[in-house]
């Protein structure tokens, strides 16, 4: 026999357990494509900056870097200064050839084709992808891959 307690102790998993239920209510910043595409102009003038400092300054704390120069994977802040100290000695000036922006709740996604300019003159072209996440004050990039663009 089931008793009122056992019912309620069943009702209360049922809607604890429920996938309504373990949702977490979340207030998403409105955002458009023109502001996640202007990430990236923010992104590239803290470049032209020559500061590895301010660059990293774009990338949120738990965030990854797979650089387009460098096998190594960039998890903390230091190994994203690094080589950025590194990549900035080329000077290099970055424009967007091809872009698809896609926005979610918080976060958005900047992915397509670049090409950095660097101070010899040489060009080095690449396929790209940022993801952001807002922080309830700005947006960072929480993930960066960069891949040189095969022939």
């Amino acid at each position: 026999m089931i008793t009122k307690k056992l019912l309620a102790s069943i009702a209360l998993f049922g809607i604890v357990a429920s996938p309504a239920a373990l949702a977490h209510s979340e207030i998403c910043r409105p955002v458009t494509t023109k502001e996640i595409a202007s990430l990236f102009d923010r992104w590239n003038a803290s470049l032209q900056t020559g500061d590895a400092d301010k660059v990293v300054k774009n990338y949120a704390r738990d965030s990854i870097l797979l650089p387009t120069v460098s096998d190594q994977p960039r998890i903390s802040r230091e190994q994203k200064v690094d080589y950025f100290q590194h990549f900035l000695q080329k000077k290099p000036v970055g424009k967007i050839d091809f872009r698809k922006v896609i926005i979610g709740c918080n976060s958005a996604i900047d992915a397509g084709l670049y090409t950095f300019t660097l101070k010899d003159g040489s060009h080095v072209k690449a396929r790209y992808t940022y993801t952001y996440v807002w922080t309830g004050k700005n947006w960072l990039i929480s993930s960066h891959h960069s891949s040189a663009q095969p022939n």
